[in-house]
């Protein structure tokens, strides 16, 4: 079953158009997306996953449960990033430790579709708020990251004097506020509302993702020296930790629920890394992060270890504890 689900994701389209632009770059096409495009792929995948995002969390019954879920789902976004950081920055650079531990804090959309597939095959069901909750803990990392990589280099933005304009500036970010009002707006829109712009909200999504991952592989692979030339820290990093973060919050999420569904959900989410929103998101606000790092990182190494050692592994602990 894992090495079915394997295959299924590793030859999803909009993951081949990524190695594509690797490819592209290798066999020195002038293969290239226009940079205004590629900016406004960015904003609207980041507008796409808060909006639809908004709409799941309208659709929720707020019980206790449901809000400490959330609240745990949002912690686990603004722990793992903090930490992360500095055992990167022990090594990288600052844009490249926040862009990493961003990425790592925050969730895989794909991960998280391979886990309910994981799930039915275990005759179990997804509870619908954690699709919310995936949606909720998107931006909290990005925010981290973003105020790391401000107190940590002065010249990130000069205007940024003191700890509160940082967190400020963190907030007002084009990408996070852009993510965040969308969530809030898909919130607020009932669904007929939702309804008129779903063709481009969702029928387009995978589309456009397929695009944005292509101009990710073609700037991966200008880049990609610079992943293997830094060894096996950045490739121990990307297996090692997500791990950790999957079999450690499978063990406390039965503080939060006992539902085994929502506890192996959790794990996964902890142990995903974005290669959507992040990625996006650094794109507009750290161009200095460089992708041929973290994206490798996440594509090419943690999400295969997800799905073929690291559910099994999470469920198994969910299931004894």
């Amino acid at each position: 079953m894992n090495l079915h689900l394997l295959v299924e994701n590793l030859t999803n389209p909009a993951l081949l158009f990524f190695v594509l632009g690797i490819l592209a770059v290798y066999l020195k096409s002038d293969l290239e997306i226009p940079h205004n495009s590629s900016k406004f792929i960015s904003l609207y995948l980041l507008f796409a996953i808060g909006f639809k995002g908004g709409q799941e969390l309208s659709h929720e019954n707020l019980t206790s449960e449901v809000a400490w879920s959330m609240l745990f789902g949002i912690g686990i976004s603004l722990i793992i990033p903090l930490y992360s950081f500095f055992i990167l920055k022990k090594k990288l650079n600052v844009f490249d430790a926040g862009a990493i531990s961003a990425a790592y804090g925050s969730v895989s959309a794909v991960t998280f579709v391979t886990a309910v597939s994981y799930l039915e095959a275990q005759q179990l069901n997804l509870h619908g708020h954690m699709v919310a909750i995936m949606a909720l803990m998107e931006s909290p990392a990005i925010i981290i990251g973003l105020y790391l990589i401000s107190v940590f280099n002065k010249d990130y933005n000069s205007s940024i004097n003191n700890k509160s304009s940082v967190i400020k500036h963190s907030f007002t970010n084009g990408s996070v506020l852009l993510i965040l009002g969308s969530l809030i707006i898909g919130y607020i829109a009932n669904a007929k509302q939702a309804e008129g712009i779903k063709p481009f909200t969702n029928d387009l999504f995978k589309g456009f993702l397929a695009i944005f991952l292509l101009d990710m592989g073609i700037t991966s692979g200008k880049k990609l020296k610079s992943f293997f030339a830094l060894g096996w820290f950045p490739v121990f990093f990307a297996i090692i930790i997500p791990l950790i973060n999957g079999c450690v919050i499978a063990i406390f999420s039965q503080f939060v629920t006992h539902d085994i569904s929502n506890r192996f959900m959790f794990a996964i989410l902890a142990a995903s890394a974005s290669y959507i929103a992040v990625p996006a998101a650094m794109k507009v606000s750290v161009p200095k992060a460089n992708p041929g790092l973290f994206l490798p990182m996440a594509l090419a190494v943690t999400f295969p270890v997800n799905i073929t050692i690291g559910m099994p592994l999470y469920f198994l602990i969910v299931q004894h504890t």
